[in-house]
């Protein structure tokens, strides 16, 4: 993959993922009301989430593992089945309307590599021809997933390879998408939480299977690193530090906010206490 431009030493590395042309270095901005839709697919209703920036159409797919054809019908022209959920237009017309701008996939984003956030991430490479950014720590988790697939009765593509790392404590520029990575291992080695920051109103974090709505994320899945106490560790240390009206984007089940879950999450909130409560979680 081409790098243009130098290396600048500072806290944090700024990329901008561009489709055809590599990675550039720069700093991006926090979006006004971002366009954000999900999708919930396959057999586990995994949540996919387009994040779109209503000034400039470009567009981030984060955890595509299903469905993609009705995805790219719907990105790509509000045909088909659309979003289970949207903070932007609900179909063309509306579209038009509100004089939104033609969506312009950027990037391939990943939390982490269970077969249902990333089996069929090859679609989505094809179609598109954008990079695909996922935690290192999860390429071999990255490698079963046709075979873990095939335990749901799926017929997967060859594992897609990631062409290019996450790495927690970095700030990622896709077009003009700014994704602030925590890395919050516990369900899996590599699994990254990717937060949106916004100019009016809460921040949002994608927080993949680290955190749901009242539960955690299974630490008990063959192949994967997990491990509860990991999983408390990153919830406290990167998760919580968060404004409580951070909304949360887990990868199953309904919408959450940082704040609600530190008070009433059973496992890792304050009902836990400070080290946390084993358990196996309540999705997958």
């Amino acid at each position: 993959m081409k790098v243009r431009g130098p290396w600048i030493p500072c806290l944090f590395t700024f990329w901008m993922a561009q489709p055809h042309e590599g990675v550039i270095l720069r700093v991006g901005m926090a979006l006004s009301k971002p366009w954000i839709d999900h999708f919930l697919v396959g057999p586990l209703q995994m949540r996919c989430s387009v994040v779109t920036d209503r000034a400039s159409g470009d567009t981030i797919i984060i955890d595509g593992g299903d469905e993609p054809q009705r995805i790219i019908d719907w990105v790509d022209g509000f045909r088909g089945v659309g979003p289970n959920w949207t903070t932007g237009p609900e179909n063309k017309e509306v579209a038009e309307q509100q004089f939104a701008p033609n969506r312009r996939v950027v990037a391939l984003v990943n939390t982490h590599a269970h077969f249902d956030h990333s089996g069929f991430i090859p679609v989505l490479q094809a179609h598109y021809e954008v990079d695909w950014f996922l935690h290192p720590d999860d390429d071999y988790l990255q490698t079963l997933a046709q075979v873990s697939g095939r335990k749901y009765g799926l017929s997967l593509p060859e594992p897609a390879v990631a062409d290019e790392p996450l790495v927690g404590g970095e700030v990622y520029t896709f077009g003009t998408i700014e994704l602030s990575v925590l890395h919050t291992p516990g369900h899996t080695l590599g699994g990254c939480s990717l937060v949106l920051s916004t100019t009016d109103g809460p921040d949002h974090v994608f927080v993949g299977d680290t955190l749901f709505a009242g539960s955690v994320g299974r630490t008990d899945i063959a192949n994967s690193g997990g491990d509860f106490e990991v999983l408390a560790r990153s919830v406290h240390t990167q998760l919580w530090p968060l404004e409580d009206t951070t909304v949360v984007h887990p990868g199953h089940g309904p919408i959450t906010t940082i704040g609600h879950e530190k008070r009433t999450n059973p496992f890792v909130g304050e009902p836990a206490g400070g080290a946390g409560n084993f358990g196996f979680g309540k999705y997958a």
